[in-house]
């Protein structure tokens, strides 16, 4: 596959103060070694095929800062990462503020994009890295111009400038691509998993496995079989698949995410290649048709409340049943009281706990609970690290902001209503009040 010739046009203050809010160590990484991430990102969470950087810019506020995250706490300027994104082979553009609040990067970012869109030049995609919704009319003239785009966003982007993009790069996918891991693997569980019978015309439909690289590779494939094998016999009821997950990946860790679960692209397609005799699998289970009585579907259809479809529809927010928010809280406080804090590793445990316990939440949903709360004033990197209840105000406090802010019309019944499907208890502790309708 041809390369495809591709253009980056990156909002530093933006991109970098809003993975700063979430997870500042990660953010670090981010601006200290973009060379790395821009590497991975020619190949990676691509719309069409490998990018070639033709264009490079990053937009720099030179006397922007954010605070506290400087030695002993002081202000960190952003004049001290122009080195490495120089080094890194992107041209940097000068933006100081204009204004108390606003610089110019984004008027630049749009100048530039339209003057290579009429250019000698065709590009085939343009990744413009910003939240920033005023961007959306670029979008809809690159769009309108047959070409690819792609947002990369640190923060959660309003639905109207997301789906104008033929591909979102979030938050936790930026800070999988600067810390080596796929960032494929963080929708894997996004997608609905249909039961699935394991015979060999289910098999047909899987991709052929690839090649292992290394003797190493093999054995641990070998090894990998093995134990699914030992488990799938001896079990006398389903096998609980977040358990058997997390614990082969804490065996099989590195080989596994470097290899892609073996080249099936991830853990249940890899147990599925298998081929164990009467086996079936679904979201949460794996087991034998014959010895085992098939396990209880525990997705819960709940129909949200009309102020909640609305949120849902215009910020992205998870469309979660009301039962699964307290989970999901409970969870979150469970990893932050206990890890020192990672992003990528918070939505993995995170999403692999909750599944013990049934409650189906992916990756992307928790990233997007993760950053509301830290927008809303309780971000699980803090020391003392945030209580279920404050995680939950501080969710509700970030929703109803943002639908305010995108002038959603909803009334104080609809906040309440919005703030007791999310916050439940909490949210009625906090005074929002209300019930799910």
């Amino acid at each position: 596959m041809p390369d495809v010739r591709a253009a980056l046009y990156l909002d530093f203050d933006n991109v970098f103060g809003g993975l700063a809010k979430v997870d500042p160590e990660a953010a670090l990484a981010f601006a200290r070694d973009p060379g790395t991430w821009i590497r991975r990102l020619a190949t990676s969470l691509v719309v069409e095929g490998p990018r070639r950087w033709l264009v490079l810019r990053c937009y720099m506020n030179p006397a922007g800062y954010v605070p506290n995250l400087g030695a002993n706490g002081e202000r960190l300027y952003f004049s001290k990462f122009r080195q490495a994104f120089t080094q890194a082979g992107f041209e940097i553009i000068d933006c100081p503020r204009l204004t108390q609040t606003k610089n110019a990067a984004d008027i630049r970012m749009v100048i530039d994009a339209v003057d290579a869109l009429a250019g000698s030049t065709r590009f085939d995609e343009f990744v413009i890295a910003s939240a920033d919704a005023d961007m959306t009319p670029l979008l809809v003239r690159l769009r309108a111009a047959d070409r690819r785009t792609t947002i990369v966003s640190p923060s959660d982007a309003a639905e109207a400038f997301t789906s104008v993009a033929d591909r979102l790069i979030a938050a936790d996918q930026i800070l999988a691509l600067v810390q080596g891991e796929q960032p494929e693997d963080l929708l894997e569980d996004d997608e609905p998993i249909a039961e699935l019978t394991v015979v060999t015309s289910a098999l047909a439909a899987l991709p052929p496995r690839e090649k292992a690289s290394s003797s190493i590779a093999n054995d641990a494939y070998s090894r990998f079989a093995d134990t699914v094998w030992s488990t799938y016999q001896a079990a006398t009821a389903p096998v609980n698949l977040a358990s058997l997950s997390s614990s082969l990946r804490a065996e099989f860790g590195e080989i596994a995410n470097s290899s892609r679960w073996f080249g099936y692209g991830s853990f249940s397609r890899a147990v599925a290649s298998l081929a164990l005799p009467d086996a079936h699998l679904s979201t949460y289970y794996l087991w034998d048709a014959i010895r085992h009585e098939k396990p209880q579907s525990q997705d819960v259809e709940e129909d949200l409340p009309e102020p909640v479809q609305r949120v849902a529809s215009l910020l992205g927010m998870p469309r979660l049943p009301h039962v699964a928010w307290p989970a999901v809280f409970r969870a979150l406080r469970e990893y932050a009281a206990n890890n020192h804090f990672n992003l990528t590793e918070a939505t993995r445990l995170t999403r692999d706990s909750l599944r013990a316990q049934e409650v189906k939440v992916g990756r992307s949903a928790l990233t997007f609970i993760i950053s509301a709360a830290a927008y809303g004033g309780a971000p699980l990197h803090r020391t003392p690290a945030p209580t279920a209840q404050e995680i939950a105000e501080a969710v509700v406090s970030n929703l109803v902001s943002r639908a305010r802010s995108a002038d959603l019309g909803l009334s104080d019944q609809d906040e309440a209503v919005l703030a007791g499907w999310v916050g439940g208890e909490a949210s009625s502790a906090s005074g929002a009040g209300g019930a799910p309708a």
